[in-house]
């Protein structure tokens, strides 16, 4: 991609939403809305993708973000799959010992990833839309917000150029050390851990047994991650210990000396690089400061441990894009952008507590506790499905919303996102619910639909969801998986609004109305945006 991108060849000032940030997050957000038919910005200070790796994992939920955009396939062509998850003592024994579970979300329930490969596909999927333009090697100094809008200077990094671009709305997913979180005065609360971390990054030359398992070493000398990496690369990691020289730490023998320890000997890997880091804990105090909003590191910050980092980048854009677009187009009023914070936030904060407590499992440095820790956990793990078990409930906790755009009364489906099963539509073709919805705000009914006038009379269209082995008709869908209507069963609800991001904003047993629609809500046609995988 050039330095000015798509659709640059004409100076425009005026867009719907500027982006400032060009990683997982902000690149996610450039194809949200690109195919959503936005006019978008995006502002990146350097010229090309960051080399490092440092995401090294993603999850169904994430790819099922990307499938929207017509990328899943794709990016899966580049990750590694179905690969088990060890916890390995100082002697190297296991004492758990797990397989990721689906949440049915219609993807590999964890994949490895090597994160500049994923960023570059990311980048020529923004290529796709002529509507975003990128500028790269330009950075937002000042941001100024009136009444109408956001008026952003922007000065290019290679010559020094000075330009003022305007926005409706900006995304802010510039990363931890955000100069627009600090200059829109939002604190960034929490803290730094005292331990550094270095990071090994290593071309394989030939493989080893169990190279492509996930192990955690929880040894107490010196814990270390030991991480398989698509495309030909592992990851691990090793703290650093008091009395150890950093500047050596990264040095090639020093490298070489900590991966030797598990057996791995020069002949088996090259080293690309190695970093030093620290890991952080930290939350914006706000989300939204008018009409900016943070996204992304910008907002919040975690330990590795669970690989969500990037997801939560991930998942943020793909909860308030959909919501821009709707306010834009005048679909819904301007409050529902409040909504934004109310639905990420405590999801955040709850999975940044399930990665420090991983960490602390993994990085348990007294000898006392570890050995307990070996011998109880080993003992739990013999039991059946614990391991698996243990990972589906506290490894990553499902995102769902307690409050935010929703309708009340609330069901046990309300707030919640429906499962992706595979569904035959009504000409029979095979395919993942998500590209059956659309991307709208649409009815789902389990068996006879229940007329619901206060949705139908502003146009919102309905499916019938049929069981396995039903012939398909217009306006309904197979449940080809058997997935989808046990779990509209088991919630109680057999009439279902969803939103464009398929979680479910109201939902009324058999024979009952909906809750109204959202206050204001007045749904416009849109552009078709890309699903094709």
């Amino acid at each position: 991609m050039s330095g000015t991108g798509a659709g640059a060849e004409a100076e425009d000032t005026a867009y719907d939403v500027a982006v400032i940030g060009y990683g997982p997050t902000g690149v996610t957000a450039a194809n949200l809305l690109g195919a959503m038919g936005l006019r978008v910005v995006v502002l990146e200070r350097d010229a090309e993708i960051f080399t490092r790796a440092r995401a090294i994992s993603t999850d169904e939920e994430v790819v099922r973000i990307w499938q929207r955009i017509g990328l899943a396939e794709r990016l899966k062509q580049d990750m590694l799959t179905e690969r088990p998850v060890e916890f390995v003592d100082a002697r190297g024994r296991t004492f758990i010992n797990a397989h990721p579970t689906s949440r049915g979300h219609g993807h590999p329930p964890q994949m490895f990833i090597y994160q500049p490969a994923l960023e570059q596909v990311l980048r020529d999927g923004v290529d796709r839309y002529p509507n975003v333009r990128i500028l790269l090697r330009h950075e937002c100094l000042r941001l100024r917000q009136d009444a109408d809008g956001v008026e952003l200077t922007v000065v290019g990094t290679a010559d020094e150029s000075v330009r003022r671009l305007r926005a409706s709305y900006v995304i802010a997913a510039d990363g931890g050390s955000s100069l627009t979180r600090a200059q829109l005065n939002i604190g960034y609360e929490g803290r730094t851990y005292e331990d550094r971390w270095v990071v090994i990054d290593t071309k394989m030359l030939k493989p080893w047994p169990d190279h492509d398992k996930l192990r955690f070493h929880c040894d107490p000398a010196r814990p270390a991650v030991d991480c398989p990496t698509p495309l030909g690369h592992h990851r691990y990691e090793f703290p650093l210990l008091p009395g150890d020289d950093e500047e050596h730490l990264v040095t090639e023998d020093a490298v070489y000396g900590l991966i030797s320890r598990y057996g791995i000997g020069r002949d088996s890997i090259e080293v690309l690089r190695a970093t030093v880091y620290s890991h952080h804990v930290r939350f914006a105090s706000r989300f939204r400061v008018g009409r900016v909003f943070l996204a992304g590191d910008a907002a919040h910050a975690m330990p590795p441990w669970i690989g969500q980092g990037m997801a939560a980048g991930v998942r943020d854009v793909a909860n308030l894009c959909w919501k821009l677009d709707s306010v834009l187009r005048g679909e819904l009023p301007e409050s529902v952008l409040n909504s934004y914070e109310t639905e990420r936030k405590p999801h955040v904060r709850e999975v940044t507590k399930r990665a420090v407590l991983v960490g602390r499992v993994i990085t348990e440095r007294r000898r006392p506790v570890a050995r307990v820790r070996d011998t109880a956990l080993r003992a739990l793990d013999r039991i059946p499905g614990f391991s698996d078990w243990m990972q589906d409930s506290n490894w990553i906790p499902m995102a769902h919303y307690a409050a935010g755009l929703q309708a009340r009364p609330r069901t046990k489906a309300t707030g919640r996102q429906v499962p992706q099963p595979w569904v035959a539509g009504p000409d029979g073709e095979r395919v993942r619910l998500d590209d059956a919805l659309g991307g709208r705000w649409l009815l789902l009914h389990r068996g006879l639909p229940t007329a619901q006038p206060a949705w139908e009379r502003l146009g919102v269209e309905s499916l019938a969801v049929l069981p396995a082995g039903s012939h398909p008709t217009e306006g309904t869908v197979v449940d080809s998986d058997g997935v989808l209507l046990p779990w509209l069963t088991g919630r109680g609800v057999a009439t279902v609004a969803l939103r464009p991001d398929a979680y479910v904003y109201a939902a009324a047993p058999t024979g009952a109305q909906l809750p109204p629609p959202p206050a204001g809500f007045a749904p416009v046609s849109r552009p078709a945006t890309t699903t094709a995988q």
